[in-house]
Parts: structure tokens; C-alpha cells; sequence
């Protein structure tokens, strides 16, 4: 009974978390004149509705799930690291250091065979980010430092280095704009995610095959963390190390192995923004968003795959939708507000179970009182009965 209210207290934070936060964007727009309303009308018609019929827009759906792709990975990697009990802050750098390395391979090696090509750019950008992910991995095992500062610090290390690899070490020639804001030459067809009969099938958008490589990876890690010894160890680690170093398991290498897995996730998340999205690097001048809203995706999924996958298409709609509301006359800034306002309430989702739990233990008392007080009576009318 317990476990099936606790799985039911799991599916209701999240969507509180929603509806709250809708709330508060709602009081927000209407506090500042708007009409909340009319707002998210626009916002979800923007996302779904062509806006000269009114049909279901085909490209709309497209690119909602072009930006749930580089999401669900950086989700994904947050998830792993929080199950062996630390907080990868560090997604943006390793989504960054995989973006860069894949548009490296598929620029340098362009004139090979896509079906060469293209999986050697995918896997260097994984290791990419698995390499960035390791340092802090293997500083928090060994020295006890603190991931969150080390991945927070390391995200500029990686952002910056990134530019200079682009602008300086990578040559002239995989330049095609050379001004402030430099550019990496767009990929050729062979080194792109991009497959023109599902640009075809959404009437010209920019979806592509990282959202099928995404799919794959919401299957491939719940198996790992679920029915696998290694991801029985990561959640054994995240428990309680010293239990873990007590029954056999090295929390050590487990730590380093987390980490590793969660940054080449991460890297994989770059690997479809640069490949899929875009097929070109520019100069950053901050840290990727993808990370950061990666977080948010995993803490409002739960860290599970399903959740994850409704997560990441929540947030895109928001994002899509967003850039509509200007037409109801509302900033576009305030779709920030709403997300803001999800995240927030996810933050406190302790609040949201303690009330849950407590409404749930006021009505279990409820019914034990009353059945405790209907005891006498149903006793005395069998006695007068005998």
C-alpha cells in the first residue's frame, strides 16, 4: 500500500509542479496587464497550429522534437550522475566539448562514406564529453572536491577552449566567417544527422535522426540503471558509499563510471545540437542552455526515461510556443517566467509530498476512527441479537 501511494505521490508531483507553475505565469502576466488566456492560447497554437488554416502544423511538430533531442541527453546524463548521488552542473561544457569534436571529424573527414563518417563524429563527440565528465569523476573518487564547484568552473574551461579550438587551432580553411563572431563551415550531407525524407515528412524542418538516437538512449539507460549490476551499483553508491565499500562494491570507480557515462550523454546532447540542429559551430558567448534546461527536464521527469521524454517535449513546446505570445502582445521573456515558475515548484516539490502525505494521513485516520468508533455498535447489536 505504501509503495503504491508513494508511486502515485511520484506522477502527481511533477504534473502539480505544471499546473502550478502555469499558475504563477498566469498571475505574473495578469499582475503586469496581460491576458494570461489569450496568452497561452497563442503559445500553443504557435507550437501545434499552422496559423493561416488552423491545422495541425507538421514542422511546428518537427521542431518541437529537434529541440527535445540535445534535452533528453543532457536529462539523461543529469539522471545518472544524481542516482550515484551528485550533481552534474557540468553539462553544458561536456554538451560544448562533444559538439566541438563531432563538427572537428566531420569537417576534417568529410570525403569519407557516411556510413564511416558519421558514427566516428557521434562516438569522438561522446568521448568528447566522457573525457570532460572524467575529471571531475575522478577528483571528487579520489580528492573528496566538490563536483559542483569543479563541473561549474570547468563549464568556462570548456567554453572558452572551444572558441579557441574553432577560431585558432582548427585552420583557415573550416572557416567560412572570419568576423567577431567566427564560423565553422557547414558539414557536407555525409557528417550531417539531417535526412531529407524527414525534413520532407515535416514540410521543411530541421528534424533529424538525433531524435531517434535519443530514443534509443531512453531505452538504453533504463536498462542500465534497472536491470544491469553497474547501475545497481550506481544507485547502491548514491544510497549510501560506505554500506556500498561495506557489501564489495568500489564507490570509487563507480563515482568515475557514473560520471564518465553521464558526461558522453551529455556529449551526445552536443553532438545532435551540431550535427542535427544546426550542421555548423559559431563562436558561444555562454555557457550552452541545454544543460541547464537538461536539469530541469530530469528533476521534473523524475529521473526516469518515460518522464524525461514528457519532460523534454514540455519544455520544447515552451520554448516554440513562446516565440508566438509576442502576437498577444505578451514578451516572450515571460515564457521564461513560466518555466521559471516549474522549476521552482519542482525545487520545493518536498513541500508538495509533505502535503500529499499529510492529506493521504489525515484520511487514513479518518477511516480508522470511524472504524474503531463503529466497533461498540456493530458488538452491542450482535449481543442483543444472541
Amino acid at each position: 500500500m505504501n509503495d503504491r501511494a508513494e508511486k502515485i505521490r511520484n506522477i502527481l508531483v511533477p504534473i502539480l509542479s505544471v499546473i502550478l507553475g502555469f499558475i504563477l505565469g498566469a498571475i505574473i502576466m495578469a499582475i503586469f496587464g496581460y491576458d494570461p488566456i489569450a496568452g497561452y492560447q497563442t503559445m500553443f497554437s504557435t507550437a501545434f497550429l499552422d496559423q493561416s488554416t488552423g491545422a495541425l502544423n507538421p514542422k511546428s511538430i518537427g521542431e518541437i522534437f529537434v529541440s527535445a533531442g540535445p534535452l533528453i541527453f543532457t536529462a539523461l546524463g543529469f539522471a545518472v550522475a544524481s542516482s550515484a548521488g551528485f550533481f552534474n552542473i557540468g553539462l553544458s561544457g561536456q554538451a560544448l566539448c562533444g559538439w566541438v569534436a563531432s563538427m572537428w571529424v566531420a569537417l576534417a573527414f568529410g570525403d569519407l562514406p557516411r556510413l564511416v563518417i558519421l558514427p566516428l563524429a557521434v562516438i569522438v563527440g561522446a568521448l568528447a564529453g566522457a573525457a570532460a565528465a572524467a575529471i571531475p569523476g575522478l577528483l571528487r573518487a579520489f580528492f573528496g572536491t566538490s563536483e559542483v564547484i569543479v563541473t561549474i568552473m570547468l563549464n568556462y574551461v570548456f567554453l572558452y577552449t572551444g572558441n579557441y579550438l574553432a577560431n585558432s587551432v582548427m585552420g583557415e580553411n573550416l572557416m567560412s566567417n572570419k568576423g567577431v563572431t567566427q564560423t565553422l563551415t557547414k558539414i557536407g550531407s555525409n557528417g550531417s544527422l539531417r535526412a531529407s525524407w524527414l525534413s520532407e515528412l515535416t514540410n521543411g524542418s530541421r528534424l533529424n535522426l538525433g531524435i531517434f538516437l535519443a530514443f534509443i538512449f531512453l531505452v538504453v539507460v533504463w536498462f542500465l540503471m534497472k536491470k544491469t549490476t553497474l547501475g545497481y551499483e550506481i544507485r547502491s553508491v548514491g544510497l549510501n558509499p560506505f554500506a556500498s565499500e561495506y557489501a564489495g562494491m568500489s564507490s570509487k570507480r563507480t563515482i568515475v563510471v557514473s560520471m564518465v557515462i553521464s558526461g558522453a550523454l551529455a556529449g551526445l546532447g552536443g553532438v545532435v545540437l551540431g550535427l542535427g540542429t544546426y550542421e555548423y559551430f559559431f563562436t558561444q558567448s555562454a555557457s550552452l542552455s541545454i544543460g541547464f534546461d537538461g536539469m530541469a527536464v530530469s528533476l521534473l521527469g523524475g529521473g526516469s526515461s518515460i518522464g524525461i521524454l514528457l519532460s523534454a517535449i514540455l519544455f520544447s513546446v515552451l520554448k516554440l510556443g513562446g516565440q508566438g505570445m509576442q502576437f498577444a502582445g505578451i514578451p516572450t521573456e515571460l515564457v521564461d517566467v513560466v518555466i521559471a515558475s516549474i522549476i521552482f515548484f519542482i525545487a520545493i516539490s518536498y513541500l508538495i509530498r509533505f502535503l500529499l502525505a499529510k492529506t493521504s494521513r489525515n484520511k487514513k485516520e479518518v477511516e480508522i476512527v470511524t472504524e474503531i468508533e463503529s466497533k461498540p455498535d456493530d458488538e452491542s447489536q450482535e449481543g442483543g441479537t444472541l
